[in-house]
């Protein structure tokens, strides 16, 4: 913190230290060219130095005299220097981007459990609104200047940086975020990212956009745990609305943001209290009657199991997806923590 601040402000640390060093200097020269005593030496010093006209407070000899000249001066000089490097901090704003930028690299120095979002173009924006839904902690590097401007507006935690950038991922917290999202225009940069997000936080969730068929293989062998083609998903999303429209207008009420009336919600092996470790989904149903239905099963080798059965363990690794109404989902939400974050 003392070192970000001396870096921003070093032309006023710079004015402190010659003020100082010109009142120790005028001290120490009273004192040993006039023979005055401390106090009347810091006196005469300050009433010299800031030119208000007081009188001697003895009478000065030759030798006295050229020192008070030779600080009256320098004194100029400095006072010069502060005026304009104060005046430069102010009418450019530096000092307010100074205060603005400190609360940032605070809550990044402290945050943990967040997910970082590397661009703010529309795949991000989207992404930030249902992570925000959520109450997820959301970091966001982006680089471009009309996009920053937006992010201060909006007053959303950013990093001005480039993602590709080691440093910059650090700085964004990486060792202890939960997961990452890379939505660069460019493949190759979003690989990057996900090499170097990997090597950093080998237990990070990291999801990958891309453009092209042939960079979704490239990505998962980099690292990425999911990798989204969002035209061929939209265009994948399109065809089905004329084959089946009734299907996919269902699946589109259903919402994942807790804003629609059926909500989707997904239980992690973690979030079960423990005398439901290994226990069936029949058992977990009958103690917990909230009212959302299970309506589906992931395995620990990543198989998805649709309407399971009641029978089916809960053990270490698996994942349990429910459906339900708002205030179901709140209930589930109330007795599970689903939405809680490491503090």
């Amino acid at each position: 913190m003392v070192i970000r601040a001396y870096t921003h402000f070093k032309e006023l640390y710079l004015t402190v230290f010659l003020l100082s060093g010109i009142l120790i200097a005028g001290t120490t020269g009273y004192m040993l060219i006039e023979g005055f005593t401390l106090i009347e030496a810091i006196y005469m010093t300050i009433i010299t130095v800031s030119t208000v006209g007081f009188g001697e407070i003895h009478t000065l000899t030759d030798s006295g005299r050229v020192f008070t000249a030779i600080m009256i001066l320098f004194s100029f000089g400095i006072f010069a220097f502060a005026a304009s490097s104060l005046t430069r901090y102010i009418v450019t704003g530096q000092l307010r981007d100074y205060f603005k930028n400190y609360k940032v690299d605070t809550l990044l120095d402290n945050i943990k459990g967040h997910t970082i979002v590397c661009g703010y173009g529309r795949n991000g924006s989207q992404a930030i609104e249902t992570l925000q839904a959520y109450e997820k902690k959301v970091v966001i590097i982006e680089n471009d200047e009309y996009i920053l401007n937006r992010l201060k507006e909006k007053k959303l935690a950013y990093l001005n940086g480039d993602a590709t950038d080691e440093n910059t991922l650090k700085k964004a917290g990486i060792m202890r975020a939960e997961a990452l999202i890379t939505t660069l225009p460019k493949d190759a940069d979003n690989m990057f990212v996900v090499l170097t997000s990997r090597e950093l936080n080998p237990r990070l969730h990291i999801i990958s956009r891309a453009s092209k068929d042939t960079s979704e293989k490239k990505l998962r062998i980099a690292g990425a745990d999911n990798v989204i083609l969002p035209d061929k998903v939209g265009g994948a999303h399109m065809a089905s609305l004329v084959v089946t429209p009734d299907v996919y207008e269902f699946l589109d009420h259903i919402s994942v943001m807790g804003s629609n009336e059926v909500n989707l919600e997904e239980i992690n092996f973690d979030h079960l209290p423990e005398k439901y470790h290994n226990k069936t989904l029949a058992e977990l149903d009958r103690d917990y009657n909230t009212g959302c239905l299970i309506i589906g099963f992931r395995t620990t080798d990543g198989q998805y199991v649709i309407n399971p059965p009641g029978e089916l363990e809960i053990i270490p690794g698996s994942k349990i997806f429910v459906l339900g109404r708002p205030d179901q989902i709140s209930a589930l939400n109330d007795i599970f923590n689903l939405r809680s974050t490491e503090a």
